[in-house]
């Protein structure tokens, strides 16, 4: 990935807003790295159970979401008991490290390697500085086998070169949805990394409540108030290639037929959302201006079939 490089950034002007040229974006072909996927987002949901037990509830589940940093996904500082600690998932080094506000620091290869033997891992290297947190060591929110964490022998793979290639797509991905987020005056999320689902997007609220919103303590919480969100997406068996996607919750009359941006986007009716295949966005003459086009022509759709307030929830360049 190192070898991926664009000329130096020039600059785009999108709308009133700049938002900087990015180097080149990798590809992502799923074969090459489909098992490698599969592992990585279990081993990544075993951390994020972690944030999930130590931190409070905040709205639509915003605190259990992974952060992004110059080397990968870490936590938040956590608290337990009357310890300090963070979790990252460096993807430079390839290590998992875990720190304390005492100074200890533990590092684990992100490597070959069993969830069931992460899950071991992780636990121990926790221990060795004094944090021992309970938390269900068993999937959510997958769409292949659920097995639980101890018990999953079958999810191994971890190639380096794939694991870099995705977390490129995550860097390049945020730069496009922290603009995309900065034009909207209202609620919004923080860009964040949500290792249920396996993806990293920003969401927008009209401030409205759902009379009824969806069962389930994850939908009901997540879908309590109007929203629609933008993210990107390695895929998963219902979809099996990376994506870009947007939604509208609820999905007004008339959203799946609306004519959003750019060419090759459209509507999957099995997912209730608009995706745009990666491939086709990174291989697009500005990758950057074609998500744009994408975020911003499916969320004016959704919007104004909901009758959200525009123009006091959106931010007007000047």
């Amino acid at each position: 990935l190192g070898r991926e490089r664009a000329p130096p950034a020039r600059g785009m002007q999108q709308s009133g807003h700049e938002v900087p040229m990015s180097p080149a974006w990798p590809t992502l072909e799923i074969p090459h790295w489909r098992d490698t996927r599969e592992t990585l987002h279990r081993d990544a949901q075993i951390v994020g159970k972690l944030q999930l037990a130590t931190t409070p509830r905040v709205s639509h589940f915003w605190n259990v979401a992974l952060r992004m940093t110059a080397r990968g996904l870490a936590t938040a500082a956590l608290s337990h008991d009357d310890r300090t600690f963070d979790i990252e998932l460096d993807f430079v080094d390839h290590v998992l490290v875990v720190r304390s506000s005492e100074g200890e620091r533990s590092e684990l290869p992100m490597r070959d390697c069993s969830v069931a033997e992460f899950d071991a891992e992780l636990m121990d290297a926790l221990a060795s500085i004094g944090v021992r947190v309970p938390i269900r060591h068993e999937p959510v929110e997958l769409a292949s086998e659920a097995i639980p964490f101890r018990e999953d022998r079958q999810h191994h793979v971890y190639d380096r070169e794939w694991v870099g290639r995705f977390w490129h797509a995550l860097l390049q991905s945020e730069r496009v949805l922290a603009a995309f987020r900065a034009r909207f005056v209202g609620k919004a999320s923080p860009v964040g990394f949500y290792w249920g689902t396996f993806d990293l997007c920003a969401a927008r609220y009209s401030g409205a409540r759902v009379p009824h919103p969806p069962p389930g303590t994850i939908e009901r919480e997540a879908f309590s108030h109007e929203v629609s969100e933008a993210g990107v997406w390695p895929g998963d068996a219902r979809y099996d290639q990376p994506a870009f996607f947007a939604l509208h919750a609820p999905t007004p009359e008339g959203y799946a037929q609306a004519h959003v941006e750019p060419a090759g986007a459209s509507w999957c009716a099995a997912m209730s959302c608009f995706l745009l295949p990666y491939e086709r966005a990174r291989t697009s003459a500005s990758p950057e201006s074609a998500l744009l086009e994408f975020f911003e022509t499916t969320y004016a759709a959704g919007a104004t079939l909901a009758r959200w307030n525009r123009d006091e929830l959106e931010r007007h360049a000047a």
